[in-house]
């Protein structure tokens, strides 16, 4: 069985709230560590260098992106737009294509 775009997004969706879920954990961490002492702040600075730290960041900040984009969705299709199957492929199709930019941008940034 094939799942239109539409499942994907709504799936995807979930999985990203999920996924913040966890990640605002090592957000809060960062928070925590940053505002301890200026010696710990100094560590977390050093530690942002790391790829694999900056890694987790991006995959954070691109869980992030996405389900803001698919909540935003969500809400304009709760004002009764794009509730018609056509009317969700294409709210899908939009949020995944800006996600995508916003997601490569992210990673310039951090990178």
């Amino acid at each position: 069985m094939r799942l239109p775009i539409t499942a994907w997004a709504s799936i995807t969706h979930r999985a990203s709230g999920v996924f913040l879920f966890a990640g605002i954990a090592v957000l809060l961490w960062g928070l925590d560590l940053s505002l301890a002492s200026e010696e710990s702040f100094s560590t977390l600075k050093e530690s942002l260098a790391h790829p694999l730290v900056k890694f987790v960041l991006w995959a954070v900040l691109s869980g992030l992106i996405y389900h803001s984009l698919a909540g935003i969705k969500h809400l304009v299709m709760d004002f009764g737009f794009g509730e018609t199957m056509e009317g969700g492929v294409i709210g899908a199709k939009i949020v995944v294509s800006i996600s995508i930019i916003l997601i490569a941008f992210a990673g310039v940034w951090i990178w």
